[in-house]
């Protein structure tokens, strides 16, 4: 098992915040914005793994280093 270590921490514009929120292997933050869901998954298996899903069809996963490539326009999503 890795050695990285892992608390969520979920915040809105209404003044509500849950900080500290324990992990072990997977953290999950759901939205739903009008019956479409939009869901970031981290994993940590031997790498941060990241799932970002919007709707049924819409899914990117790689790792933590190859999202920050994504963001930076290094690679092209699939």
């Amino acid at each position: 098992m890795s050695d990285i270590r892992m608390t969520g921490e979920i915040r809105t514009d209404c003044d509500c915040e849950y900080a500290d929120i324990p992990s072990k292997r997977w953290g999950e933050a759901v939205f739903n914005i009008d019956g479409e869901e939009i869901v970031m998954e981290i994993s940590i298996e031997d790498k941060v793994i990241v799932a970002l899903m919007a709707g049924e069809d819409a899914v990117w996963k790689g790792t933590l280093e190859g999202l920050k490539l994504l963001l930076r326009g290094e690679i092209k999503a699939r």
